[in-house]
């Protein structure tokens, strides 16, 4: 089984940007910078032939280039913890990018996803205890942004767990033009 998901990797000065803004709280589980990356759609796990048939369908997605820039700070809340997140502007371009890989996965046969899309780049993960700590980060980057940077291309990944967190590799990389 080959657990995938389709991303776009924000280039190293955007990621160095997002790194320097991570601080040394504890009640936070930050991401490394091979973690950073805006999901465009969770596949999950599939099989090989599944796979391919991604990759192949992804293969078929015609969008042009576009650009987007890190803006402002935000969070996802559970019962059990949440996630902190930057967010990206503008939201049209890759909600239309996202939308045109979401059909490329229905046409390799999965099911569609029902969650709406929310482009954002995970930067933690906390639970109950690190409340606090999140509020803090979100008053100190709430002006967070970089400069505007240029989408050439999307990435199919694979995600291996392991007992050190998750371990990203490209499986694929798909042209914007």
């Amino acid at each position: 089984m080959h657990r995938l998901f389709v991303a776009i990797r924000p280039p190293e000065g955007v990621r160095d940007l997002l790194i320097d803004a991570m601080d040394d709280s504890p009640a936070l589980r930050w991401v490394g910078d091979e973690q950073l990356h805006l999901t465009l759609r969770f596949v999950g796990e599939v099989e090989r032939p599944v796979a391919s048939d991604i990759a192949s369908a992804l293969g078929q997605i015609h969008s042009p280039a576009i650009e987007l820039r890190v803006a402002g700070v935000g969070k996802f809340e559970r019962r059990s913890g949440g996630a902190l997140w930057a967010g990206v502007e503008p939201k049209a371009p890759v909600a239309a990018l996202a939308a045109k890989v979401e059909r490329a996965i229905q046409q390799a046969g999965l099911e569609p996803e029902h969650r709406a899309f929310s482009p954002h780049i995970t930067l933690a993960r906390w639970n109950r205890r690190g409340s606090g700590a999140v509020e803090a980060f979100m008053r100190r980057n709430a002006d967070l942004k970089s400069e505007p940077f240029r989408v050439t291309h999307f990435i199919l990944f694979e995600s291996k767990l392991s007992r050190h967190g998750p371990h990203y590799e490209e499986v694929a990389t798909f042209d914007l033009r």
